[in-house]
């Protein structure tokens, strides 16, 4: 942090996705923002490259060689970057000036929110067991789904490679012949979701990835990407212990 060099940080704070110039302005005046650990509140303050910034104790990424993406998977892609046999894959939804890498996976028969990114450290721990990322899931099943099934899944069922369970179960909408429900665990295992449902007599009929930890699918079209930075990026690795 300097006086009379560097940059002034409510440009650097903007240009790392926080917000606009003048919502970080405010932030600053309201001693929101921290610099190498110090609160500071005047606007003249300025940054080098190597100072830590938080706001709201959120580290703010300033690396701008990483890139994060949340990528509206359409359904019938692969999760890869290329495929021998010539199938649709989500690079073909990237610009292909950066290259980046999947977080996990999402079957080609589901869609939904994927992540992207070139942070190989963020990536790992994403998909690393030990940290539980919750991730939420919207799935279209077979039948009237009974009260009962909810509390079956958050207790724990036993599938062909070890117990599962769900973090969380709502039932959305429930026909005769069919239902919508909400599901949210940390596992990452292959089709964890639709072998759950399949096990308390529900099979999948359509299933969307909604929300990877803090980061949501939101309004976002299919097929469509946007950048994860600012605030948001700052919850994701902290909820990876970056």
């Amino acid at each position: 942090m300097t006086d009379g060099e560097g940059i002034r940080l409510q440009k650097v704070l903007a240009g790392a996705g926080v917000g606009s110039r003048r919502v970080c302005e405010d932030l600053i005046v309201a001693g929101r923002v921290a610099v190498n650990g110090t609160i500071v509140r005047e606007l003249g303050t300025r940054v080098e490259p190597t100072d830590v910034l938080h706001v709201d104790g959120l580290r703010v990424q300033l690396d701008d060689t990483h890139t994060t993406l949340a990528l509206n998977k359409p359904f019938g892609v692969l999760s890869a970057m290329s495929d021998d046999r010539g199938r649709p894959t989500v690079a073909d939804y990237l610009d292909g000036e950066t290259r980046l890498f999947h977080v996990g996976r999402l079957d080609a028969d589901t869609e939904g929110l994927l992540l992207l990114t070139n942070d190989g450290e963020l990536a790992h721990r994403l998909a690393h067991p030990s940290y539980e990322v919750p991730k939420t899931y919207v799935a279209r099943v077979r039948g009237h789904v009974a009260r009962g099934v909810g509390k079956r899944l958050r207790g724990g069922i036993t599938l062909d490679d070890g117990p599962a369970h769900a973090d969380s179960f709502t039932v959305l909408e429930a026909r005769p012949e069919e239902s919508i429900v909400e599901i949210v665990l940390h596992s990452g295992r292959n089709r964890i979701v639709r072998r759950m449902l399949e096990a308390v007599g529900h099979p999948v009929i359509a299933l969307t990835r909604t929300s990877f930890g803090p980061v949501r699918l939101g309004q976002l079209r299919s097929g469509a990407t946007r950048a994860v930075a600012g605030t948001e990026l700052a919850r994701l690795q902290r909820e990876v212990g970056l």
